[in-house]
């Protein structure tokens, strides 16, 4: 048995969870949030056999596609005088995705 855990951002969750338990997969969401852009993003996990760990990954790819967009950076602390943000194009979307082997699984 596989655990997968996979962080999507918040757009991607509700149709990649939708896909997975549609699958057979089931899945759990826990909310969490991005380190550069501060936004929301879903942390799933899922425990799978390894016969069906290539279905999860390849639905995981399929529907959480990286994009660009472009933002305006955080604030800085201490903003200096004539500093103006200039829009930086960013990387979102996507998932990052670990697999993990399961040395013992029990249900209750």
């Amino acid at each position: 048995m596989k655990l997968v855990t996979a962080i999507v951002s918040h757009e991607d969750a509700d149709k990649l969870m939708n896909a997975l338990v549609k699958r057979g997969h089931p899945v759990t969401r826990l909310g969490s949030t991005g380190g550069f852009l501060r936004r929301g993003n879903a942390t799933l996990i899922a425990g799978v056999q390894e016969e069906e760990l290539e279905d999860v990954l390849a639905t995981i790819r399929r529907l959480c596609q990286a994009r660009t967009e472009t933002v305006l950076p955080p604030p800085v602390m201490a903003p200096t005088p004539g500093y103006v943000p200039m829009p930086v194009e960013v990387r979102v979307g996507g998932a990052v995705i670990f697999v993990q082997n399961v040395e013992h699984f029990e249900k209750t």
